[in-house]
């Protein structure tokens, strides 16, 4: 709604340059996707790789955690 009013006041302080980022929005949004979806695929890389590093540990942990118990 807030994004709403403050388009509202832009269209009615200057509406060429509102019906310009009306206009424009859409074509900013296509070309930024790609780098988006390269977003999510390097962040489910490095928390694969992270999850690979940290495997040890968490297996040497579970080991102890359990002599500890029994």
């Amino acid at each position: 709604m807030l994004t709403f009013l403050l388009w509202f006041i832009l269209f009615a302080l200057c509406w060429p340059l509102a019906l310009l980022a009306l206009l424009l929005y859409p074509v900013v949004w296509l070309l930024l996707l790609p780098l988006r979806l390269l977003g999510v695929a390097v962040g489910g890389v490095l928390a694969l790789v992270g999850a690979v590093i940290m495997l040890p540990a968490r297996v040497l942990k579970r080991l102890s955690a359990g002599r500890a118990k029994g």
